[in-house]
């Protein structure tokens, strides 16, 4: 009896003390688990519409302007041969051209010593104003120097942006007389000048 209760003992020891570190393996697995960080997996979702049709549109530059056509020249012909009663055609050539009028402050007039324009460059016709049929004018104040150069040019009014840049070319291009005083050139500031635009038949 007494070797039957000694055997229940130690089994009944074996096992719990096998419970009690099963329990603590369970543990510290679970700590490390909880303990570990987690690998984070971003998925990336693209909605896609089945048959979707995307509107496009062709952008197509601008032709320039087709350059007028210049009619072969003709092989001269001699006095005795020209027909008398032969009809004379004239054919006028279409003609661009961009006028400037130039003035100072109070006017054109000029004194003994004053500035005198020498240099005076029309424009190019911008090709988009061309093409449009496009007609106006800009104002422009500007800087004659002590060397007769154009400084400081400043749209003061224009009909159109699209002349603005050729007036502004145009306007630095241009050669004065500096004005001198007591012998000695000076800046002219505030002169001013009309650079014309026109489209001429």
């Amino acid at each position: 009896m007494l070797a039957r209760y000694a055997f229940s003992t130690v089994v009944g020891v074996i096992v719990t003390l096998s419970l009690l570190f099963i329990m603590q393996l369970l543990i510290a697995t679970g700590q490390k688990a909880l303990t570990e960080p987690r690998e984070r997996l971003q998925l990336d979702f693209v909605r896609v519409k089945r048959n979707e049709q995307l509107n496009t549109q062709e952008l197509v530059p601008e032709k320039p302007p087709k350059p007028p056509e210049v009619p072969p020249e003709a092989p001269p012909q001699s006095v005795d041969n020209i027909d008398p009663s032969a009809p004379k055609i004239n054919v006028p050539a279409p003609e661009v051209s961009a006028n400037t009028d130039i003035g100072g402050p109070g006017g054109m007039n000029i004194a003994e010593g004053d500035y005198l324009p020498i240099v005076r460059v029309a424009p190019v016709y911008p090709a988009r104003a061309l093409s449009r049929g496009l007609e106006g004018y800009v104002d422009m104040s500007f800087t004659v120097t002590t060397t007769g150069t154009v400084r400081d040019p400043i749209v003061v009014f224009s009909t159109s942006s699209l002349f603005e840049r050729a007036a502004i070319r145009a306007v630095l291009k241009f050669k004065y007389k500096p004005r001198v005083v007591d012998g000695v050139p000076v800046d002219v500031p505030g002169v001013k000048t009309r650079i014309t635009f026109k489209i001429e038949d």
